[in-house]
């Protein structure tokens, strides 16, 4: 089993869409944040000291070979207004990031949320993922159809999983090495699947910043909603506030 070594706690974000959120009563309405709260939280990181940085760039981090103020930046599902939204925030602050894209669903919508009311919103098309990574930030794959790990067979998991990466391989015409598992559903045979598909590193919805010996295929993260004010951005990144939270 792989483990981080850092010897300091390592908060890696997540983030959803980056948009103006629907109206109130609209089904999870928290995972939207609005341009100008993200673009605040970028501007203080940078005024904190902090680098932000994709799973390649945090690598060197969470293997204790490098020590600093670093922040992972995630984004789940791929969507188009992370391209609109985000990207030219996080190019003027200097900082990475990785946004797990569902490969089979590009250009689409978020249809696995459809039966949960969940409002439509476009995913980044594959002209958007080359322009993502051309522009300096990173892919990663959340399979190829969002599926749901946990009710889906072995075989079909392996598969989905391979072809999720492959997929974004081809568009991008470099590996796609990190993962993150859809619904934060998995089990521990998940994570031994991503490795045998050649993943470096596995996120999960477990609420946590990273800390050393944790398993670099189940790595928390640190949620950031609709609802997140600066003064609680800051609690989450720079104390034990998402800690406590682990389950």
């Amino acid at each position: 089993m792989n483990l981080t070594h850092n010897r300091k706690p390592i908060p890696i974000l997540v983030y959803h869409q980056i948009a103006e959120a629907p109206p109130k009563g609209s089904a999870f309405r928290s995972l939207y944040v609005a341009p100008k709260a993200f673009a605040r939280q970028m501007k203080w990181l940078k005024l904190l000291g902090y680098t932000g940085l994709s799973m390649s760039g945090l690598g060197p981090y969470l293997a204790g070979e490098r020590e600093g103020k670093v922040v992972g930046i995630t984004f789940d599902d791929g969507y188009q207004n992370n391209v609109v939204h985000a990207l030219p925030i996080l190019n003027a602050a200097g900082f990475s990031s990785t946004c797990y894209a569902v490969s089979g669903l590009l250009g689409q919508t978020n249809v696995w949320d459809k039966h949960l009311g969940i409002a439509q919103a476009p995913l980044m098309t594959g002209a958007d993922v080359h322009e993502w990574v051309a522009r300096g930030q990173e892919i990663g794959s959340h399979t190829h159809q969002h599926i749901d790990l946990i009710n889906t067979d072995d075989a079909t998991c392996r598969a989905d999983m391979a072809l999720g990466k492959s997929a974004l391989e081809a568009i991008v015409g470099k590996p796609v090495e990190h993962f993150c598992f859809p619904y934060g559903r998995y089990e521990v045979k998940h994570a031994v699947m991503a490795a045998e598909a050649g993943f470096v590193t596995a996120t999960t919805t477990q609420r946590s910043r990273c800390h050393g010996q944790t398993n670099i295929l189940q790595l928390p993260r640190v949620p950031v909603l609709r609802s997140t004010t600066l003064p609680v951005f800051w609690l989450k990144i720079a104390t034990a506030y998402e800690d406590r939270r682990r389950k």
